[in-house]
């Protein structure tokens, strides 16, 4: 894994930002490749723009991908490189504040590697990834994939996994869940990020078999576990 200067990783409410997803043909950022990019720029809670494009691989998109996400070669083959298209993709997001969901551990890895080869530069755009704010605000969730958050906000999911609709869908999600923040932070019941001893993770508040307990997100790589008091 390439060393990084990132931005940082917020947990807030925002009124201003950038909502983006990625397509890819795998999920190792270092020798897969994005064939979609998709973003929805949003200020005062509001949808401004949109920005969304296929992206030509030079590869051949295995069968698991285009299952996934239903992207073909034939799709692609006359879309722009990639070079082109992260070139248009960081002109749209500017500085903005960017949002996502799993973002801090796949799609911002692929956007640091991509434009790192194509332009020697970093991205330095602080972020919010709504897996982790889901995580927070509804640890009474089994799962926190962004179509089990939808579906708890009585949201449709079909059509998911395109890139402009799940932008989309994880807009509308992110607003309730900065709304529920805001509510729970307001009751004071919300509490500060608590830190994995063991390996620095965030501890994420979790329901399991004998009540709630806090878990490490580095699971399973990290099994640390604390009781709530």
């Amino acid at each position: 894994m390439r060393q990084r200067n990132k931005g940082k990783r917020l947990n807030s409410y925002m009124e201003n930002y950038v909502v983006f997803d990625l397509e890819t043909t795998g999920i190792n950022p270092e020798k897969d490749a994005i064939i979609e990019i998709s973003a929805v720029k949003v200020k005062k809670h509001e949808v401004v723009g949109e920005f969304s494009t296929l992206v030509n691989p030079g590869r051949h998109i295995p069968a698991g991908a285009t299952a996934v996400n239903g992207i073909t070669d034939d799709m692609v083959k006359n879309a722009p490189g990639i070079e082109a298209a992260i070139k248009d993709f960081l002109d749209f997001i500017g500085d903005h504040v960017l949002v996502g969901h799993n973002i801090h551990t796949f799609d911002l890895n692929f956007i640091y590697n991509v434009v790192d080869d194509c332009f020697d530069k970093e991205v330095k755009n602080d972020y919010i990834d709504t897996l982790y704010m889901a995580r927070r605000c509804l640890p009474e969730l089994s799962h926190h994939k962004l179509t089990d958050i939808a579906a708890h906000f009585g949201m449709a999911t079909e059509g998911a996994h395109r890139a402009l609709f799940d932008c989309v869908m994880n807009q509308c999600c992110y607003e309730e869940l900065g709304k529920l923040m805001e509510k729970k932070k307001e009751e004071g019941v919300d509490e500060e990020e608590q830190i994995c001893p063991a390996c620095g993770g965030l501890l994420i508040l979790r329901k399991g078999k004998f009540g709630m307990f806090y878990g490490c997100s580095g699971y399973p790589a990290c099994r640390f576990t604390k009781n709530v008091r």
